[in-house]
């Protein structure tokens, strides 16, 4: 079994073009069926941004293609747009 906070110490890279993602920022958990429905990585950090979550990358649960002990791997044919507000 895995914590959440294990998984926050993980850096996400893509494995289509090598890019590194960053670090897991906080889980998408579907409460009802009790199983995570994504990913959501923290975007560059912007001045004025401090207290907004515009710019987090969200990452299907299905497009993981691997946990490993300090790295999780992705596939993502295109970057995927960040979630605004």
């Amino acid at each position: 079994m895995i914590k959440a906070s294990d998984l926050r110490q993980r850096e996400i890279i893509n494995i289509t073009d090598g890019k590194r993602l960053g670090f897991l920022g906080d889980l998408d958990i579907d409460l009802e069926e009790g199983r995570v429905k994504a990913i959501i990585v923290p975007g560059p950090i912007r001045i004025f941004s401090f207290f907004n979550k515009a710019g987090e990358f969200v990452i299907p649960w299905e497009q993981i293609k691997k946990i490993g002990s300090d790295v999780i791997l992705v596939e993502l044919q295109e970057f995927i747009n960040p979630r605004i507000g």
